[in-house]
């Protein structure tokens, strides 16, 4: 079983790095600090399609006898936290944009970080069901 979780993990990991950093385009970029903008809703929409890609590929619902409908409620919540953890950080990271100094890298962290703790509560809770 630690296997498949770590495998999870990896897996989520890597689409993290493919939608925000291959697939973001600069319309996501420039307009996800505008609340209710589309440009934010797609690029929270293509972080849960990769996360429902990388469950369905492993066919976790099938291995945990897990009911989907958890499993939407779960790519939900995921829409949800990806959106305002990104809306947030660009709320706060405005004033630091230009200089890029030391401020700018800790919120861009701490944004990054939030993500991964966010993949590391999807995998605890589809493996404690």
């Amino acid at each position: 079983m630690v296997d498949i979780v770590l495998l999870v993990l990896l897996l989520l990991q890597l689409k993290h790095f493919v939608c925000d950093f291959l697939l973001q385009t600069q319309y996501q970029m420039r307009y996800k600090g505008i609340y209710g903008h589309p440009g934010g809703l797609v690029h929270a929409g293509l972080h849960v399609i990769g996360s429902a890609s990388v469950l369905i590929a492993l066919n976790v619902t099938a291995l945990l006898q897990m009911p989907v409908t958890p499993l939407l409620v779960l790519l939900a919540a995921e829409f949800l936290l990806h959106y305002h953890i990104d809306w947030g950080k660009e709320q706060v990271v405005k004033p630091f944009v230009e200089e890029r100094g030391t401020v700018y890298w800790a919120i861009f962290g701490l944004d990054q970080f939030l993500h991964q703790a966010t993949y590391v509560a999807i995998a605890y809770i589809v493996f404690r069901v």
